[in-house]
């Protein structure tokens, strides 16, 4: 398999951080978002939507989106429940965090991180960090009385939400208020072969 990736990116890291955690090889290709590397005829012939993560699969298939790269390798393992409604439950969180938590802590997240001080982005700072310390209310409420966020197990709706709320703070956000994420976090990176976001495979 081959991984076009970006090392700082969030969604690039879920994928990372589950190949690592199933023991699958693959190579790795780092395309530089910032140089409009993933715009260039070559990738978007792979992606027409010009993003990273992208996985080539064994049989030469390209696989775009991070949550269905996610679910397409965790098939089949333990980190995606085998009942109808585990399953439901599991993309449940997944689209959560595509839709109610990615848009604002990893928006913020980039805003800080790439754009200047005077950029006019920088004005979408308030209302991305409302947003995303909505979405950490809902993960809190939800994680006062569990372990991981589905069937008391570590799966694949951790590793997505897990990828950009433990860099929350290069957001701009304080996760002081929010115990349960905090000790949720801890859990997630004691997980076995558990590797940091700008790991790259050995």
């Amino acid at each position: 398999m081959r991984l076009y990736d970006s090392l700082e990116s969030g969604n690039c890291y879920k994928v990372r951080l589950l190949l690592a955690q199933l023991s699958r090889p693959y190579q790795l290709i780092e395309i530089n978002t910032d140089r409009g590397e993933s715009r260039t005829p070559e990738f978007l012939a792979k992606n027409p939507n010009g993003r990273v993560p992208l996985l080539e699969t064994d049989d030469g298939v390209f696989l775009a989106e991070s949550n269905a790269i996610l679910w397409y390798l965790a098939e089949a393992t333990e980190l995606i429940p085998t009942s109808a409604i585990g399953r439901a439950q599991v993309l449940q969180w997944m689209l959560f965090e595509q839709y109610s938590h990615e848009p604002y802590v990893a928006v913020a997240r980039y805003i800080m991180r790439h754009l200047a001080d005077n950029h006019p982005r920088r004005a979408e700072l308030p209302e991305r960090r409302k947003q995303g310390l909505a979405a950490f209310s809902v993960m809190e409420t939800h994680l006062q009385s569990r372990r991981f966020f589905v069937d008391e197990t570590y799966s694949v709706a951790d590793i997505a939400l897990y990828a950009y709320s433990h860099v929350a703070d290069q957001g701009g956000f304080d996760l002081a208020a929010f115990p349960a994420v905090r000790h949720w976090l801890e859990r997630v990176a004691s997980q076995p072969n558990y590797i940091a976001i700008t790991d790259k495979p050995g």
